[in-house]
C-alpha cells in the first residue's frame, strides 16, 4: 500500500463511523473500500484517489444504511475529565451537527474533520469551488447560530 494510500485511511474511517455510527461496521466499510480501490487497476493510474476512495466509501455506506434500518447508541466518553462540561459540549455540537441535512453533515466531515481540499469536493460533489466554500461558510454560520441558542438557553 502506497503512502498516499495509508495516509488517506484514517480518514476514510472517519468518514464511514460518522455515517454509520458503528466502529466495526466503520472499519468493515473502510477494508472494503482499500480492497476494492486495490482491486480495480483502472484506479491506480489516475490522479483522482481521494475522490474516488470517499466515492467507494460513500456507496458503501449507503448500502449498509439501506440493509440497517436501526443505529446503535452512541458510546459515552471513557476519559476522567469534567464530564458534565464535556457531555454537554458533546451533546450540543451532535445535536447542531445532526440537525444539519445529511448532506451538509458530509460536507462538514469531508472538509474539516478529514481535511479533504475544496476542489477535491467540487470535484465529488460535481459542483465550482466557489460554490462548495460558500456552501460551508453558510453551514457554518448555522451551526454557530444553533451553538449559540444551546449556550444562552
Amino acid at each position: 500500500m502506497s503512502a498516499d494510500l495509508k495516509e488517506q485511511y484514517d480518514k476514510i474511517y472517519r468518514y464511514c463511523y460518522i455515517r454509520v455510527q458503528c466502529r466495526e461496521t466503520a472499519e468493515d466499510i473502510t477494508q472494503e473500500t482499500f480492497l476494492r480501490y486495490l482491486e480495480n487497476p483502472q484506479y491506480h493510474g489516475k490522479n483522482e484517489m481521494i475522490r474516488i476512495l470517499y466515492t467507494i466509501a460513500g456507496n458503501l455506506c449507503t448500502d449498509e444504511f439501506r440493509r440497517k434500518k436501526s443505529l446503535p447508541l452512541p458510546e459515552e466518553p471513557s476519559d476522567d475529565t469534567d464530564h458534565e462540561k464535556l457531555w454537554t459540549e458533546h451533546i450540543a455540537l451532535k445535536e447542531a451537527v445532526f440537525s444539519l441535512s445529511d448532506e451538509d453533515r458530509e460536507l462538514v466531515l469531508l472538509r474539516y474533520i478529514n481535511d479533504v481540499p475544496v476542489g477535491v469536493l467540487s470535484s465529488l460533489y460535481n459542483v465550482s469551488r466557489f460554490s462548495i466554500s460558500r456552501r460551508l461558510k453558510k453551514i457554518l454560520s448555522v451551526l454557530r447560530k444553533n451553538l449559540e441558542k444551546e449556550a444562552k438557553g
